[in-house]
């Protein structure tokens, strides 16, 4: 009968140890609490860690990590044909020798019901603990990416944008079920077949929230949020210049573990070509076009372009292998209007009719709403500050407001824009 023997991990050792850590795991068995990754990580960087062997062949590790006087079991191995011969509960044995040695009076260990390694601590003395419950939250940032994220001038959004959004009902259902629940339910989405989205257009007249819904997308995911400005790759200097640092910054957008990464007014960078080689911006569109199937390979990264004139995109730019989806976001109907007038007057709706401010602003974008609320207040504290007679905003402060703002839709816009809706929508 052949004997093993015990010794310390070595780092030769390191890809027979997974092996052995594959082969010792069921096909429909969890996935477990401590990764591969991060038991290796353990074992090489000097954590209490034991191999077993049979003559030269590694068919079992066992490694653990101390703080203080608790110990954690990472990871029980055993290749398949030498299990159930004790291997296990020896290797358990010469592991938690090291521990006590290093001032360890408490070894504990979390692993799947029934998955390797079980046995052998049950053999070992281990009690298992019912009726608890395991928690765990992954962070998306990494500390490795969190300088990336910082030279490339993004951020992690607060949580609760998504909530405050006001108003815009039918574009937040529509952006909920075709993009954050596929990228927010995985297991869903594998079992139904379902392709979850890479690259997306939003597209409608400027001020309609295009931006904030992309930033509270990132922020109901909790991905980080990075905006790529194509002016500011303008500076590089000419179109050969242009798309070199946008190839450039891919490069370092794809290093990232998660990231929603936003390009607004796309068209700058992705215009109609003419077809001619010496179109200066022939190169750019060109690397824009080569560098989103790459994008689209990494999962937890997510594209979204925005655009105030669809109809001004290169036609290949549209292609469906590109985006999965062109959505519409319009101007804000009565509803909506009626939303963001609450939103934007805090307390003082209790003492104006919105509904005449809502009559009053059937051209205005969101962003137009928010101004004007602004400009109201701050026209009654103003009254306020010089009469101080305790007189709440009334809602002719409102109306005074809407009357100083030029709207920003036009009746052209509008046309423009139920015109795209027929011909470019997508979801």
């Amino acid at each position: 009968m052949p004997v093993w023997r015990i010794r310390d991990f070595h780092d030769d050792d390191l890809d027979q140890a997974v092996q052995v850590w594959d082969q010792s795991r069921a096909d429909d068995e969890p996935a477990p609490v401590f990764p591969i990754s991060e038991v290796m990580a353990a074992a090489r960087t000097g954590q209490p860690a034991v191999v077993a062997l049979v003559g030269d062949e590694l068919v079992g590790t066992a490694v653990a990590q101390t703080d203080g006087e608790r110990a954690w079991v990472l990871l029980v191995a055993l290749a398949a044909r030498w299990r159930h011969r004790g291997i296990g509960s020896d290797l358990l044995a010469e592991l938690e020798r090291r521990l006590r040695a290093s001032g360890v009076r408490r070894i504990s260990a979390l692993l799947p019901e029934a998955a390797t390694g079980t046995a052998a601590l049950r053999n070992s003395g281990y009690r298992s603990r019912e009726r608890l419950v395991y928690f765990e939250k992954v962070e998306h940032l990494p500390a490795a990416d969190a300088g990336l994220l910082e030279t490339l001038g993004g951020r992690v959004l607060p949580s609760g944008l998504w909530n405050a959004m006001a108003g815009m009902e039918r574009e937040k259902q529509i952006v909920e079920r075709r993009i954050v629940l596929p990228l927010k339910e995985p297991e869903l989405v594998e079992r139904y077949g379902v392709v979850p989205p890479k690259a997306v257009i939003l597209f409608g007249p400027p001020g309609t929230g295009k931006t904030s819904f992309v930033k509270a997308v990132a922020s109901r995911l909790d991905w980080p949020f990075v905006e790529l400005f194509p002016s500011r790759l303008a500076a590089a200097g000419g179109p050969a210049g242009l798309a070199a640092a946008l190839r450039e910054v891919y490069a370092d957008i794809t290093a990232l573990e998660s990231v929603v990464l936003f390009i607004d007014e796309v068209e700058e960078i992705a215009g109609v070509r003419t077809g001619r080689a010496a179109d200066p911006g022939h190169m750019v569109t060109n690397e824009l076009l080569k560098l989103i199937p790459g994008f689209r390979e990494h999962d937890e990264h997510l594209m979204v372009c925005a655009t105030n004139s669809v109809r001004s995109l290169d036609p290949a730019f549209l292609r469906p292998g590109r985006f999965d989806y062109v959505i519409p976001i319009g101007p804000p109907d009565t509803e909506a209007r009626a939303a963001i007038w609450k939103r934007y007057l805090g307390s003082a709706a209790e003492t104006v009719t919105i509904s005449r401010l809502v009559e009053a602003t059937e051209m205005f974008t969101p962003a137009d709403i928010e101004f004007a609320a602004r400009k109201g207040a701050q026209a009654a504290f103003e009254r306020e500050v010089i009469h101080r007679k305790g007189e709440p905003a009334t809602t002719d402060d409102y109306l005074a407001a809407i009357q100083d703002i030029r709207p920003t839709l036009t009746d052209q816009m509008l046309r423009e824009f139920h015109e795209d809706m027929e011909r470019y929508t997508r979801m």
